[in-house]
């Protein structure tokens, strides 16, 4: 593969604008081939953060990796909920949902393949029965297509916006209005290329529509307790949302101005609810209305009780 750098894509670095000409590959595996001498710049070998110039000639000569694929692992499982199409998943903090380029262990998937004999293709042999994802540092329901029909039915009822999804989150300071409603669109952060934010510009473009709503549950010294509602699902959505507002999640590493707290090992925010129709019901004239709920993790429990006594 043959690419000219345009006035227009000068000054970006050599990873990213390969990642936005091949986007049917991931950064990691760009990143590989630009280590192994696959990617010349001008006939010569090139670091990933090399800075383009226009007119800059790029040749790629990409090299065959064998698929991922999800092994099954024996490790356990907390299910929620099933019926003969879907399941609802209790993940904990700290597990990755499904296996990238650089993890091809240890995750929920692994785990799943494990414990259940068929799961939906739709995602392929990495992400099989993966309707949506939960960061890895989020606890909370999850759920898990069993069949392509069950998979494809989910997926459509996530983009009509018809699946209830509500966390719990502490974050940062004291919340002033007992609702409120955020719509700014979200996009990937320009420079640090593992973030999103809220604040487009023409560096970023317009971003992609977001909606979040929150409700005050309790205030304490320095942190409020929050119910959030999504309207929508972008990456790091309710982390990016908090923090553009000025009240970051509570021990998140990412967005979160300062450490708080020396009981923050993890960062506070939970997939609490979730409410869908069973595709195992389509049969039937309005189908079954499913809720799900994952109960608060014990160490987020201990969190709010050392907070009690600094109810505002």
């Amino acid at each position: 593969m043959r690419f000219a750098v345009s006035a227009g894509d000068a000054g970006k670095r050599l990873d990213h604008y390969l990642l936005e000409q091949m986007s049917g590959h991931s950064r990691a595996r760009l990143q590989s081939w630009i280590k192994e001498g696959l990617v010349l710049v001008d006939g010569a070998c090139a670091k990933a953060s090399h800075l383009l110039h226009a007119g800059e000639r790029i040749e790629v000569a990409p090299a065959e990796l064998p698929p991922l694929h999800a092994a099954p692992e024996d490790l356990p499982i907390e299910i929620l909920y099933e019926d003969p199409a879907v399941i609802a998943i209790n993940k904990p903090a700290g597990l990755t949902v499904h296996a990238g380029a650089g993890a091809l262990s240890g995750t929920l998937v692994n785990r799943l393949v494990h414990h259940f004999q068929s799961l939906s293709q739709v995602g392929g042999d990495v992400r099989p029965g993966i309707v949506h994802r939960l960061d890895k540092d989020t606890s909370g329901v999850l759920l898990v297509a069993r069949t392509d029909a069950a998979h494809r039915n989910l997926a459509a009822q996530f983009a009509a916006r018809t699946v209830e999804k509500l966390y719990l989150a502490l974050v940062e300071g004291v919340v002033r209005a007992d609702s409120g409603r955020i719509t700014k669109p979200i996009a990937r952060d320009p420079v640090h290329r593992t973030r999103m934010t809220a604040r487009v510009s023409s560096k970023t473009g317009p971003g992609r529509a977001a909606l979040t709503e929150y409700r005050v549950l309790e205030r304490f010294e320095g942190f409020t307790f929050l119910e959030i509602r999504l309207g929508t699902g972008r990456t790091h959505q309710i982390r990016v949302h908090m923090a553009d507002l000025g009240h970051p999640v509570a021990g998140d590493r990412l967005y979160g101005k300062r450490p708080r707290a020396a009981t923050a090992e993890r960062m506070f925010l939970h997939a609490w609810r979730i409410g869908f129709l069973s595709p195992a019901s389509l049969g039937s004239a309005n189908g079954e209305r499913v809720t799900v709920q994952a109960p608060l993790p014990g160490e987020l429990e201990q969190w709010l009780e050392l907070l009690v006594s600094t109810r505002v």
